[in-house]
């Protein structure tokens, strides 16, 4: 849970009456012939009998040394801080402002000491006021929010609006979860390794650097019991570099090869501001390690078409031709762009004893940012052994609305969903996981936008795999397809994608009656043709779970009219035999460059997966 931070106000008090409500870092006052208090704790306990309360804190006695131990170590009492408080006050003026003749009895070397304590809790004060500016803008910095409720849901806003705008990619977004986790006190195991997995313990496990799942066990746990599953996906619509991105320049411009991913670059990228991110492979010695790279100021645009042209502004648009985005200007160094790039084969590495760098492929101003931004000298381009890159809008997440009701932000399917059951788990760890007896877990995929058929998709074993490894190690290492079997049927799937949010100009495109609000809880999506997992059983058991924790579900269909999306619930479901539902948190706009959700629902996510994942395991009980 995140820690309370304090208040400036509370801040300015402390440094009135010098209490020191947190004890600052562990720098210890002692002198070179006396035992450190770390080393003898019955020393810091034990007063001698023949202390003066009111000695004035420049002296040497025993008594005065324990007590500013204790304060500097953080462990002395309340009446100890304040007696301390007080000593401060009556020993400042009259320490000596001067330095006296140096001797074995001198007041100065305590004076200084006295001074460097106190210089020591000043700085401790305005590192805890700068930790409390830096955590309205960090997410990361936040431990974790107490369980979320309805009241306080509002305290999840920000947190969520920083991770979307300092995760603009799938990896950058997955390698931030992993921070998380691990500050949390989950274990990351390796594909590639053998597992030790354990009851009441809390593990996590990344596959491409793109997908991840975690999961914590009950400390009950017994082979066969189920799971409770939360998926969402973190791929988002986007233009990915390709492979060769440097193109000829035209008009005098220099522009970037890039590939629509899901559909984009639509319409809502053109007039944008676009950075570039996401991940490149560095060689290193003798090894090849994968640094994360974020641009995130404006280097690309796509521009439009002045209306002023007539039809050619109007559209429809070639993908290929006319939504090739500009990163500068040409000079001299780009000039042999201009080339014939049917002339050459698109040779990779060396062939014919001709070596072919991958740099040499891409735009050379951008391989020298990119570089620059990895510590990559110039004559050492050569290291960078590929990359994946992508475009990103720049405009950082906003809340807006005339009373703040809403988040304007890009990349909200399917982060918020994502964040919001990562929280959940976090959470649902810290509050009963000791008496659970079930294995709780989040799902997070790639590539659900393009049919998840990648092994980092929900298509792949990637799920199934996780489980099945960890009932295997909590099953003494014996395999069974058995207990496997009893493990799927006893689990149960939230699939957790965002939903469309009614829009008030386009009412004629909703079903009258569900149509789901903004702010007011999370929506079950449920298809007649099979698009959605969604089922009266599994809905009954999500309606249970969420008015244990007064959680509100809201519904969702499409008109006849209209095509379905899809999910990755259908998928996991039928590839395992779990039982499941979907359900997400309302959006506008989805799919467009910049989209709109509550400034409430990243908490009433968080509330309602977190009442799935704590009262599933009682609520199960009563459709057995």
């Amino acid at each position: 849970m995140v820690r309370n931070m304090p208040s400036m106000q509370s801040l300015r008090h402390n440094m009135e009456d010098m209490s020191f409500d947190a004890p600052p870092k562990r720098t210890l006052y002692q002198e070179s012939t006396e035992p450190s208090p770390s080393q003898d704790s019955a020393k810091m306990t034990q007063l001698p009998s023949h202390h003066n309360p009111i000695v004035q804190l420049c002296g040497s006695d025993e008594y005065t040394k324990q007590l500013m131990n204790k304060v500097a170590t953080g462990v002395a009492t309340e009446a100890e801080q304040r007696e301390f408080a007080q000593q401060v006050q009556r020993g400042l003026p009259g320490a000596p402002r001067t330095s006296p003749r140096a001797g074995p009895n001198s007041h100065l070397q305590d004076y200084h000491v006295q001074q460097e304590l106190l210089r020591r809790q000043k700085q401790r004060r305005m590192d805890m006021a700068r930790q409390e500016t830096e955590s309205t803008r960090s997410w990361r910095d936040v431990a974790h929010l107490r369980q979320a409720t309805r009241e306080n849901a509002a305290e999840y806003t920000k947190p969520f609006c920083q991770f979307l705008t300092d995760n603009p990619t799938v990896f950058h977004c997955v390698h931030a979860v992993k921070k998380q986790l691990r500050a949390n006190g989950f274990e990351e195991v390796s594909e590639r390794d053998a597992w030790k997995i354990s009851p009441g313990g809390k593990y996590f496990v990344e596959r491409n650097g793109s997908a991840l799942m975690a999961f914590s066990v009950g400390g009950k746990y017994k082979p066969g019991n189920g799971a409770a599953i939360l998926a969402g996906h973190v791929d988002a619509l986007t233009a990915k570099l390709k492979p060769v991105s440097k193109v000829p320049n035209k008009a005098g411009y220099v522009q970037l090869g890039v590939a629509p991913y899901a559909g984009a670059p639509n319409t809502t990228w053109w007039d944008r501001d676009l950075g570039i991110g996401g991940r490149v492979l560095v060689k290193e010695g003798d090894k090849i390690v994968s640094k994360l790279v974020k641009l995130d100021w404006p280097i690309a645009r796509i521009p439009t078409l002045a209306p002023h042209f007539g039809a050619a502004a109007q559209g429809p648009f070639n993908p290929e031709t006319q939504m090739v985005p500009i990163i500068g200007l040409e000079d001299s160094e780009e000039h042999d762009g201009n080339a014939d790039p049917f002339s050459k084969p698109p040779l990779v590495g060396s062939t014919s004893g001709q070596a072919t760098t991958f740099t040499a492929t891409q735009p050379p101003r951008l391989v020298r940012v990119i570089a620059n931004e990895l510590g990559i000298k110039a004559s050492n381009y050569s290291d960078i052994v590929n990359w994946e890159l992508e475009l990103f809008d720049v405009q950082p997440a906003t809340v807006g609305g005339i009373d703040k009701e809403f988040i304007f932000a890009g990349r909200v399917d399917d982060k918020l969903c994502s964040w919001a059951a990562i929280q959940a788990l976090i959470e649902a760890d810290a509050t009963d996981n000791v008496d659970s007896s079930i294995i709780k877990a989040v799902g997070l995929f790639d590539n659900e936008e393009i049919g998840s058929l990648l092994r980092q998709g929900a298509r792949g074993n990637f799920l199934p795999s996780v489980l099945e490894r960890a009932v295997t190690s909590l099953n003494n290492d014996v395999s069974s397809t058995s207990i496997m079997g009893q493990t799927y049927a006893n689990s149960f799937l939230v699939s957790s994608d965002v939903i469309h949010a009614v829009n008030p100009n386009f009412l004629n495109a909703y079903l009258e009656n569900h149509s789901p609000h903004l702010n007011t809880g999370i929506v079950v999506s449920a298809d007649s043709n099979g698009h959605m997992t969604t089922d009266s059983v599994s809905t009954a058991i999500l309606q249970r779970c969420a008015d244990k924790v007064g959680a509100k579900l809201q519904l969702f269909q499409i008109r006849n009219d209209s095509r379905s999306g899809g999910t990755v619930g259908p998928m996991l479901s039928s590839a395992t035999g779990i039982r499941a539902i979907d359900c997400g948190i309302p959006q506008l706009s989805m799919h467009s460059v910049r989209a709109t959700t509550g400034s409430l629902d990243p908490g009433l996510g968080v509330m309602a997966f977190l009442g799935f994942l704590n009262e599933f395991e009682s609520v199960d009980k009563e459709f057995r």
